[in-house]
């Protein structure tokens, strides 16, 4: 299954189809999601255990996740209407536009097709290959709100928009509040401040207040989601402080909570944070330079790695371009050398091409990242120094 390409709807229900998650309890569910990072924004592992979490980016698993809750929730509900129409039916309801955003871009009559499309919209931040390259964030860290509306909308479709929007609304207004809660603000805070204004819909409402914000937060999920994210709004110091501790129990009474459920979400967050802390972006301190690196890194790893095969076939053809490619792993290229390797891989990328982002203006940027993917794929006696993983 490949989640950046067509048709992967369908084939991730088929395996869905196939487990019990729709017998496993709604907390139960809801603490697995919590474990692959979905909740906090940083997806570092599928739910369930149906795919194998390295091979995909952090998009791509987080759309396996996205579709995943939505679909356990739809058979919790028991919904006679089909999962992928009800979904086209909850975006649509929940688009801003007089005419449906996605009809009007998109015109797909096809169900998964439109849904696909729908998904990799609402999943990231910015899907503009040029400015997403040199983003600190790429993805959405509030879908749990669309999973909450779909929850609402298979209940009641009336108003269904108005709730997706105060939701929204009142987990901004409370988290922000547990920021402003603490003695001194951390890079921490400054980076989840900056994460969850891109992440809103609606970034020019006017926030309510939190009394307000309180009394909008009724159902158990909610509830679960919202001590979830201000527990992350808090974790900075791995330690809660008493301004933090006050504002903690404050929102314990005000949501009529049991201490353990505090306990558990502090526990969480910090587990979570320590197992993966070097998977996390906000934990990380990037300049412009290293996230544009970063980005693009997982942009050339992901084409070569779908691309292998014909790469290689390719590769085979044109003796010159191998050679020089296996010299690279052992010394620097002449610039006569690079300018012909250069050539040789433009014809190379003009022949597969999902490899077209390299005939972009600017994007020969990006060949010193395919040179150093490329081994990989090589024989190992091209490279010398490659040290096998079981090894390691």
């Amino acid at each position: 299954m490949n989640p950046s390409a067509s048709g992967w709807i369908k084939k991730l229900l088929l395996e869905v189809s196939e487990t019990s998650c729709a017998q496993m309890e709604t907390s139960q569910f809801y603490n697995r999601l919590k474990q692959t990072g979905f909740i906090y924004g940083s997806n570092v592992s599928v739910v369930l255990d149906i795919a194998k979490p390295f091979e995909f980016t952090d998009e791509e698993r987080c759309k396996i996740n996205l579709l995943v809750t939505y679909y356990f929730i739809h058979e919790k509900r028991k919904c006679q209407e089909s999962f992928t129409d009800s979904l086209i039916r909850f975006y649509k309801a929940t688009s801003t536009k007089r005419r449906s955003f996605f009809d009007e871009l998109f015109g797909d009559k096809s169900s998964d097709s439109l849904l696909e499309k729908m998904i990799h919209k609402r999943i990231n931040i910015d899907d503009n290959f040029i400015t997403k390259t040199f983003n600190y964030f790429l993805i959405n860290a509030l879908l749990f709100v669309d999973v909450l509306g779909y929850q609402r909308f298979l209940k009641d479709e009336t108003n269904v928009r108005a709730y997706v929007n105060n939701l929204e609304s009142a987990l901004e207004t409370i988290i922000f509040s547990a920021i402003d809660a603490k003695s001194k603000k951390t890079e921490y805070d400054n980076n989840l401040i900056r994460l969850f204004k891109e992440s809103v819909r609606h970034k020019n409402s006017e926030l309510p207040s939190y009394n307000d914000a309180i009394t909008f937060i009724t159902e158990p999920l909610e509830k679960l989601y919202l001590i979830d994210l201000v527990c992350m709004a808090s974790w900075s110091d791995k330690v809660i402080d008493k301004e933090e501790r006050e504002f903690l129990n404050r929102l314990k009474t005000d949501l009529d909570l049991q201490n353990n459920d505090i306990t558990k979400s502090v526990d969480d967050i910090n587990r979570f944070y320590a197992k993966y802390k070097d998977d996390v972006a906000f934990l990380r301190s990037k300049n412009l330079a290293q996230s544009f690196y970063d980005n693009s890194s997982k942009v050339v790893s992901k084409l070569i790695k779908r691309n292998s095969k014909r790469l290689i076939k390719e590769l085979s053809e044109s003796k010159e371009a191998m050679w020089l490619l296996a010299q690279s792993t052992q010394r620097n290229l002449t610039d006569e050398e690079q300018k012909k390797i250069q050539s040789q891989l433009i014809d190379i990328f003009k022949s597969i091409p999902s490899l077209a982002i390299f005939m972009l203006p600017g994007g020969m940027i990006l060949l010193p990242l395919f040179v150093k993917f490329i081994p990989k794929l090589l024989p190992s006696a091209f490279d010398d120094n490659r040290i096998e993983n079981d090894k390691v």
